[in-house]
């Protein structure tokens, strides 16, 4: 539980609800989700979607995070990576992803000449623990813009992984991973993706 600081002496420190608690004390395969302020659809044409994409995949590269499903939309985004192998903690994942919405948010304002304006509003991380878990997950990730309504078949959609994945892992391992079911996994994402891009 965050909590805010107490106001005067004597009174109790207050929950802090809206915020998700990061629990990012160990090493490990991690799914994110993170959303624009208001679900706000900041990244709405392929020029705008093409920087969040390429940014994302930036930020993983240089804090290690191996990235292994990743789907970007107009106001959220969602992927599964493995935590630096060399730290025992996925902590920087905080530190990543603020970078990632510090360089984004300045770019959108600066294009929409909105300086100041609040463009990301949170992340949330689970950390997958069983391996069914996170093979449904990748499968999610993967067929996401077909979930939203962009695409017919996911590797046509350009931010997000699936095409790459196809490509890259044996075809045993598509044909097992896109067998799975997500439609129970209980996920947060109650994004509407803007279609146009």
């Amino acid at each position: 539980m965050i909590f805010v600081p107490s106001t005067s002496q004597g009174q109790k420190k207050l929950p802090w609800p809206h915020a998700p608690l990061h629990q990012l004390s160990g090493r490990g395969t991690y799914f994110v989700t993170a959303g624009t302020y208001l679900k706000e659809h900041f990244f709405r044409t392929a020029d705008r979607l093409q920087v969040l994409h390429r940014g994302l995949l930036s930020v993983a590269r240089d804090y290690e995070w191996q990235l292994e499903a990743w789907a970007v939309f107009s106001n959220h985004y969602h992927f599964v990576a493995y935590s630096p192998q060399h730290e025992d903690s996925a902590e920087s994942l905080s530190a990543m992803l603020g970078l990632l919405h510090e360089k984004t948010a300045k770019w959108i304002n600066r294009l929409d000449d909105s300086r100041g304006r609040q463009v990301w509003h949170n992340f949330w991380e689970t950390k997958l623990t069983y391996q069914k878990s996170y093979l449904a997950r990748l499968n999610y990730v993967h067929q996401n813009p077909v979930k939203h309504g962009l695409v017919v078949i996911a590797n046509q959609y350009p931010w997000c992984s699936a095409r790459w994945f196809e490509r890259v892992a044996r075809p045993a391992q598509v044909k097992t991973i896109y067998s799975l079911k997500v439609d129970r996994l209980k996920i947060y994402d109650e994004y509407e993706a803007a279609d146009e891009w």
